[in-house]
């Protein structure tokens, strides 16, 4: 996939619940309000249909299987993994606070990630569970190995890493909701999917605000092929991995 790097700046429109509309119902309602702002979109190269993803190493079928088999346990690590997102935005923002445009896109994407982390708690209670302790995500505890130091490179291996991360999010995401009836928990896990695809494009567009080009396409494409053999060797259970 080629990057092109003097894409325009746009607005972009998060899904996030309305809060009048949470407090009353059990199952989040979706709202659309404007974000950030003045960080590039993503080449049209990039603004692509689900099903292509960049990803080189797809999700078995035998990984949805064992989600809608125990979706009470996947239910309960979702939570975990949109609260370790939350966080992830706020350590990104507290890293680089020169860098403008990503401070206000960090800001934005750690409260809806904080936003997504209570409609998928409301959904745990509502099922009659409660939130459990965090646990170490060997996926991404793998994939962050990756990251080399310097500068420069730390930067754009963090953004290449997350935004692979979301993309890998958008995929699951989607395959759970097509895998639930229809209904409010259906919809639900379809809005969470496209809201994955929508941060891996951020973190792409970040990626071309801040650094080279051909730095990018390269090391994009190394990243792609770590993260294919990192997913293959994953157990199948019921986690977003």
């Amino acid at each position: 996939m080629r990057l092109h790097p003097n894409a325009a700046a746009k607005f972009s429109i998060s899904e996030v619940p309305c809060c009048n509309q949470l407090d009353q119902s059990p199952h989040p309602i979706l709202c659309s309000v404007p974000t950030c702002s003045s960080i590039p979109s993503p080449s049209p190269l990039m603004n692509r249909h689900m099903t292509d993803l960049p990803l080189r190493y797809a999700t078995p079928a035998a990984w949805t299987e064992a989600v809608m088999a125990d979706f009470n346990s996947f239910l309960l690590d979702h939570a975990a993994a949109e609260k370790k997102a939350s966080g992830m935005a706020i350590s990104m923002l507290s890293h680089y606070p020169d860098r403008v445009e990503l401070v206000a896109a960090m800001a934005d994407l750690a409260i809806e990630e904080l936003t997504h982390y209570r409609e998928v708690v409301k959904w745990i209670h509502h099922r009659g569970l409660v939130t459990a302790a965090d646990q170490k995500d060997a996926y991404v505890l793998a994939f962050r190995e990756s990251i080399r130091q310097g500068r420069e490179v730390y930067l754009l291996d963090r953004l290449l890493i997350a935004s692979i991360i979301e993309a890998r999010g958008a995929e699951r995401f989607a395959l759970v909701a097509q895998a639930l009836e229809a209904g409010p928990l259906k919809k639900f896990y379809q809005s969470i999917a496209r809201s994955e695809e929508r941060h891996y494009e951020l973190f792409l567009a970040l990626a071309q605000k801040y650094l080279e080009h051909d730095m990018i396409e390269q090391r994009w494409s190394e990243l792609l092929d770590r993260e294919a053999t990192i997913v293959a060797a994953l157990p199948i259970r019921a986690a977003l991995h």
